[in-house]
């Protein structure tokens, strides 16, 4: 008990965070400009502590569930997967798949809503050209330099209890 006191107050230093005290209570607020946060176990538990763990795990696990319906949407429209969370030093493809000759980069979006718009959307002119890199790394580590190939875009949407999948293909041009 005694360390994790001594973490806690390590994290409320170098993120400059401030316990003040008002009306006997104790809440947490922060300076203009806070540090980086802590390393290792001080760093894990600050995430404890801002609630930050949880939101990380639910986006991973939305994103899973998310690229696990994709791979059986595709699937079911004939699609061959190939590989999947294709990571490199610039990003990652989520899914790389053939439909028929053609070979294909597929970015999967997974929301739980539509409050931030459509999932579609979320894939930028930055993103696009990221993967369009990562698409050339792996057709060349592969020898695939002359197959054709193309970009496809599967928006997943979890509206009360069910999810929506579409898929987009030939998203955008490289």
């Amino acid at each position: 008990m005694e360390s994790e006191g001594r973490l806690f107050s390590a994290f409320l230093r170098s993120a400059r965070l401030h316990v003040v005290s008002s009306t006997g209570l104790a809440r947490v607020a922060t300076s203009a400009a806070p540090r980086a946060l802590p390393s290792g176990g001080e760093r894990d538990l600050a995430r404890v502590l801002l609630g930050l763990r949880q939101d990380v795990t639910r986006q991973a696990d939305l994103g899973k569930t998310g690229e696990d319906l994709a791979c059986g949407e595709l699937e079911r429209r004939g699609y061959a997967i190939l590989a999947r969370r294709y990571r490199r030093r610039g990003g990652e493809l989520d899914i790389i798949a053939r439909d028929g000759p053609t070979l294909v980069f597929i970015e999967v979006k997974a929301r739980d809503g539509r409050a931030f718009g459509e999932a579609a959307e979320a894939v930028t002119r930055l993103k696009q050209h990221r993967i369009a890199q990562l698409a050339v790394d792996y057709m060349t580590r592969h020898h695939l330099s002359g197959c054709a190939c193309r970009f496809d875009v599967v928006s997943i949407h979890f509206d009360s209890g069910r999810a929506e999948i579409e898929v987009f293909q030939n998203a955008f041009d490289a």
